[in-house]
C-alpha cells in the first residue's frame, strides 16, 4: 500500500471508533484530527444541509456533527481506492439512513483525497445524485 492509502486507512478507522463511540457531543475527537492536518479542508455540495466549506479540526468537528445530524447511520457497501502519488480517489456505494424522515437512500459518491506528511489536507466528495440526497432529507 502506498502512504496516503495507509494515511486514509488509518482516518477511516479512526471516525469509524468515534462514530462508534457515539459520535459528536459524546466522544473524543482527538482520534480523527490526529489523522487530519491542522489546516484541513473539507468542501461539501453547496445545496446539502451540510455544504459548505469546513476547514480546521475545528470545522471538521462540527461537519461531523451536522452530518449526524441529517444521517443516523451510514453503511459502506463497496470502497474503492486509486491512488497517485498524494492522492487518493475513492468510490463508495453506500447506504445512508436519514435521521429527519427515517428513509434510506442507497447512492454513490466519488472522494478526491489529499494527503500529506501522512495527514489528509482535503477532501472533495461529489455525489451521484444530489437531489435525491435531498430528497431522503427532506420530510
Amino acid at each position: 500500500m502506498t502512504d496516503a492509502l495507509d494515511a486514509l486507512h488509518g482516518f477511516y478507522a479512526a471516525e469509524a471508533e468515534y462514530l462508534s463511540a457515539g459520535g459528536p457531543g459524546k466522544a473524543d475527537f482527538g482520534g480523527m484530527a490526529a489523522h487530519l492536518a491542522p489546516d484541513v479542508v473539507m468542501y461539501q455540495a453547496e445545496v446539502l444541509p451540510y455544504g459548505g466549506t469546513w476547514r480546521g479540526h475545528d470545522g471538521m468537528e462540527r461537519f461531523m456533527a451536522a452530518m449526524s445530524d441529517a444521517w443516523s447511520s451510514l453503511a459502506f457497501l463497496e470502497q474503492r481506492f486509486a491512488v497517485d502519488g498524494e492522492t487518493v480517489a475513492t468510490y463508495n456505494r453506500c447506504v445512508f439512513q436519514s435521521r429527519p424522515t427515517g428513509r434510506t437512500l442507497e447512492t454513490s459518491i466519488m472522494q478526491w483525497i489529499t494527503v500529506r506528511d501522512g495527514l489528509v489536507t482535503e477532501f472533495r466528495p461529489f455525489y451521484l445524485d444530489t437531489s435525491a440526497v435531498l430528497a431522503a432529507l427532506t420530510p
